[in-house]
């Protein structure tokens, strides 16, 4: 396939001419490919920067978003594990349950587990907000 070319003339500076010049003393080079090289990877710099002025906001706001998010879950993740060394701590002097206190805990946990699923299933369905407007008005 027979490629066309747009012939070019301009001017180059004395010293950017001579760098040009020593670019194709080796054989095989040419100042027309050494410039068509250049060009493309200047305009391809530049299709770059369109692409950070175009997505560069929204990735800047997915960014922060998920900074937010891991500063949460780094606080609730120390706060689980201090509140579960004060309950090791506290709980570790007390002398061994009986049989109904077992299954009185037992019942309460379970209890508790249903209804932290609950509300998983309620935040996976969309109902979060809603659920959230709720307890702000009571």
């Amino acid at each position: 396939m027979k490629t066309f070319k747009t012939r070019h003339q301009f001017y180059l500076p004395d010293d950017l001419s001579a760098k040009l010049d020593a670019l194709t003393t080796s054989p095989g080079t040419s100042k027309t490919q050494i410039l068509t090289d250049a060009l493309s990877a200047w305009l391809d710099r530049k299709g770059a920067q369109e692409l950070d002025q175009r997505f560069g906001p929204r990735l800047d706001r997915q960014n922060r978003t998920t900074e937010r998010l891991e500063r949460k879950v780094d606080a609730l993740t120390e706060m689980l594990g201090l509140f579960i060394r004060h309950q090791l701590t506290l709980v570790a002097h007390q002398p061994p349950f009986d049989s109904d206190t077992a299954r009185l805990g037992r019942t309460r946990y379970l209890s508790f587990m249903k209804l932290v699923e609950q509300r998983l299933m309620r935040a996976d369905s969309g109902e979060a907000a809603a659920l959230a407007k709720q307890e702000e008005q009571s």
